[in-house]
């Protein structure tokens, strides 16, 4: 039976590891998949990776890793990523993830403009975003859960641009019906978000910034239900064409 890929691109802290699981716990909790559906692959200690023709959907999640540093599993898995999309692969980028799609499909990744964005904040859909079979299950302005010190700078050609914030012009993006991009941490509940934000209390409080008050303002998201969506379109029986 082919599966739903979970690519895990890092761990979390060990602490929040050792209350609430990891990346791909969280990915997996949001799809709602059952565990026969679903099998991760821990792409950053270089497990092999599948031939795509043999998998239902890919979704790869964040690391605390920098995609610009080019690690050699990183650049394997974006020459992956590449040829998943020629195969026609349904795929979903998270943060790390959502960069390194990016760049595999021609993009550009470099630092965020400004400094790090982290906390709850609000995304915009864009016109194409409300339109879109993913995204559009989202309100048009919504809170979503962010941490994140580099960025898409440019889009691969024919992608279209789904979501933004204030600081992150590149929020979620579409190439073609298939792949997407998010930014935004769909898998983090509030308290794993209010953790990211203690355990950088000191770099926060050095970049002037109120880590008591990111804190405070974290709040519920509504974009946990992307990742249930994804599972749903990957899941559904697909038309013949004509």
């Amino acid at each position: 039976m082919a599966r739903i890929v979970i690519i895990e691109a890092g761990r979390t802290f060990p602490e929040l590891a050792r209350r609430w699981g990891d990346f791909g716990d969280w990915v997996r909790d949001g799809l709602g998949a059952a565990d026969d559906e679903v099998l991760p692959v821990v792409a950053f200690a270089g497990a092999p990776l599948l031939a795509p023709q043999k998998m239902a959907a890919v979704v790869v999640t964040g690391s605390h890793a920098m995609v610009t540093d080019g690690a050699a599993w990183s650049e394997q898995l974006a020459g992956w990523l590449a040829e998943a999309a020629q195969w026609g692969v349904p795929l979903l980028g998270i943060c790390y993830g959502h960069q390194l799609l990016a760049r595999a499909l021609g993009g550009t990744v470099g630092d965020l403009s400004g400094g790090r964005e982290i906390g709850s904040l609000p995304v915009r859909l864009t016109a194409a975003g409300r339109r879109d079979p993913l995204l559009g299950c989202l309100p048009s302005v919504f809170t979503g859960q962010l941490f994140h010190r580099q960025s898409v700078l440019a889009l691969p050609a024919g992608a279209q641009v789904l979501a933004a914030s204030r600081a992150e012009p590149h929020q979620a993006f579409a190439v073609g019906d298939r792949i997407w991009g998010v930014q935004f941490h769909p898998e983090f509940s509030p308290a794993v978000m209010q953790a990211y934000i203690e355990h950088e209390k000191a770099g926060l409080l050095a970049e002037g910034l109120d880590p008591a008050g990111l804190v405070a303002a974290v709040q519920e998201s509504p974009c946990g239900a992307v990742l249930r969506r994804f599972y749903q379109l990957v899941t559904a029986p697909r038309c013949p064409a004509g």
